[in-house]
């Protein structure tokens, strides 16, 4: 009995391991950007166990670089890179990460920074600095520049180019850095891409959240058999030591 005991309780922890993604990724259905999680599963044999039971494991968590749903805003700031493409940003500790989160402002410094409020590199891997009091515009071509918003006769009239967005494709492994935020995994690496870039427009989260409702179900339900089996187990195993009880 104990070799189905410990099927089932594989069975349940690899359940619980795909419920916390499936919960991660309903909570952040309307998140811009985020990608969700898909966990991988396997089996195997244990040495020294039944050779006819396979223990099953989530051994990895891939994750969904699809394109999400797109919600249209009146904010020019807000754009989206075209053909899967993601900004490049710089962490608080100087790291690097990816996102299609593109909800852009400006922080205390003038630097443009993304919806999660990491600073937004151009691609050359410099931070895009905007003059005060000057209007950040990005061009179809990922180009920001700025305009005096006082019009073409005020002082500082005219339009100068910042710099121009820092946008790359992800290949291979990707691990989670951040809500919204990607970094190449271990035999990944991000390529430089040039592509078009669209404003107004925010990607959400590429999970829906009908589509992660239903699927935790699924995954409780499949979670709740393998404990159900886990019980039976345990009480086969409890009345077959009681037959073999001496009284």
């Amino acid at each position: 009995m104990a070799d189905g005991m410990y099927v089932s309780m594989c069975g349940a922890q690899a359940r619980s391991d795909q419920l916390d993604a499936v919960a991660d990724n309903l909570a952040n259905a309307q998140t811009p950007g985020f990608k969700a999680a898909r966990p991988a599963f396997e089996t195997f044999l244990a040495s020294g166990g039944a050779p006819d039971k396979a223990y099953p494991a989530a051994v990895a968590t891939g994750f969904d670089l699809r394109a999400g749903p797109t919600a249209t805003t009146s904010n020019q700031l807000d754009v989206l890179p075209d053909d899967g493409a993601f900004l490049t940003v710089q962490n608080p500790d100087g790291s690097i990460a990816f996102t299609r989160d593109g909800r852009l402002t400006l922080d205390g410094v003038g630097r443009l920074v993304s919806g999660a409020g990491r600073v937004v590199l151009d691609d050359r891997g410099q931070p895009i600095v905007v003059p005060i009091d000057l209007t950040p515009i990005v061009d179809p071509n990922g180009i920001v520049r700025a305009t005096d918003p006082r019009g073409a006769g005020g002082p500082g009239a005219g339009e100068i180019q910042l710099g121009t967005l820092g946008l790359a494709r992800l290949v291979g492994p990707v691990d989670r850095v951040g809500p919204s935020l990607l970094a190449p995994g271990e035999g990944g690496a991000a390529v430089p891409a040039a592509v078009t870039v669209r404003s107004g427009i925010v990607e959400l989260g590429n999970a829906p959240a009908l589509e992660a409702t239903l699927a935790m179900v699924t995954v409780q339900r499949s979670f709740d058999s393998s404990m159900q089996a886990l019980q039976t187990y345990r009480q086969m195993d409890q009345r077959l030591a009681d037959v073999g009880r001496v009284r």
